[in-house]
């Protein structure tokens, strides 16, 4: 089986989670039997990646990949006949979206990647009002599109796979859950002297997105200082210029940017909890990512970060301050649900070879 992997988000965004997913992703499908990869992808002219993946004649910065005009080129006048060309069995987009338009290649099976659906049920960081709607109005057509085109639908939670039934119930019968690989980390935990951490500090990864919730686990963390010393330092992987102004400035508040694998990896190691307090979540990266290195958590009830957490975990309203503020209290001076070794072997359920399995099963469908 040829078997086509959509390559673009590596361009854009190489170490971001999605493309971490691309990358499991390909190399899960590499390490099955009868499979022959092959990607595609936009890239500038004379980018080492026109190397190693199948490109348009045409170059298109990396930052512009995913504007639609580009997508349209991508889509509709590369890669239908590019598909064709190399006698592909399965196409698989990776980014939600992104199928070949019609026509399309006789024979070809098409899989959509749907991480969440956010981009049409939430309002995300736009320059302006119209570039919000022009995104928003060619996101929801071309993942509606994607949806109903697909063969199959894999979600990363059983939360994104039942939104997707919801919006879209006529694909109800397509939708099938992969869950991500998480398997940690590769290289050694950085030292981080060079930070000067407080001896006790809790950790939040990610600030850019407003479902993210962060000013909302600020104010309670501020309010929960204010009544117990015992409440440690919050320690942001992110900017602090995704929060309200008066946030900035707080004391017992840092924000780390541009951190490395390895320095995330000892931030994680280091911190006496991390909180995810999102009010929509499709998968939750940083929370498998903390307990593989048994680092306790403690999460924003509701939507995907119920099922990819230990029972015994935390669990707060994202919407309730007094009820966070008062976990805070008790967590601050309570001793940890959970010994670190059983919070590492429940990330192991998320692992290469757990991935890998369920991925050979997703496949074995599509022969």
């Amino acid at each position: 089986m040829r078997v086509g992997l959509d390559y673009r988000t590596v361009g854009t965004s190489p170490q971001s989670g999605i493309s971490r997913q691309v990358y499991a992703l390909e190399n899960g499908l590499r390490s099955l039997p009868d499979i022959e990869l092959e990607r595609f992808t936009v890239a500038p002219l004379g980018d080492q990646t026109r190397l190693q993946a199948h490109c348009p004649a045409w170059g298109c910065a990396k930052t512009a990949m995913h504007q639609p005009h580009n997508r349209l080129r991508f889509e509709a006048g590369f890669l239908p006949r590019a598909l064709r060309e190399q006698r592909i069995d399965v196409y698989i987009s990776t980014f939600n979206m992104g199928l070949p338009l019609p026509p399309k290649p006789k024979g070809l099976r098409t899989v959509v990647l749907l991480h969440d659906l956010f981009q049409i049920t939430l309002n995300n960081y736009h320059a302006n009002r119209l570039k919000a709607l022009i995104y928003k109005t060619s996101d929801r057509l071309s993942i509606a599109y994607a949806v109903h085109s697909a063969d199959r639908v894999w979600t990363p939670s059983q939360y994104s796979a039942d939104e997707t039934v919801r919006l879209f119930p006529k694909a109800a019968d397509k939708v099938r859950v992969l869950p991500n690989q998480v398997d940690g980390f590769v290289e050694l935990a950085a030292d981080l002297t060079q930070y000067q951490l407080p001896e006790r500090y809790w950790l939040l990864v990610g600030t850019r997105e407003l479902r993210k919730n962060v000013p909302f686990l600020v104010d309670a963390w501020q309010q929960a200082r204010r009544q117990s010393s015992a409440v440690p330092e919050l320690v942001l992987v992110g900017s602090l210029e995704h929060l309200p102004e008066a946030q900035r400035t707080l004391p017992g508040i840092r924000a780390l940017g541009g951190v490395s694998d390895a320095q995330l990896h000892g931030l994680y190691r280091q911190a006496s909890r991390l909180w995810q307090p999102s009010y929509a979540e499709g998968f939750g990266l940083p929370v498998i990512e903390a307990l593989s290195v048994g680092t306790p958590v403690a999460v924003a009830s509701g939507t995907s970060l119920d099922e990819i957490t230990p029972a015994s975990a935390p669990r707060f309203s994202p919407t309730d301050t007094a009820a966070l503020v008062q976990l805070m209290l008790d967590l601050s001076t309570q001793p940890d649900e959970e010994s670190p070794e059983q919070r590492r072997q429940w990330a192991e359920r998320f692992n290469q070879h757990a991935y890998r399995q369920r991925l050979a099963e997703l496949i074995e469908e599509l022969k």
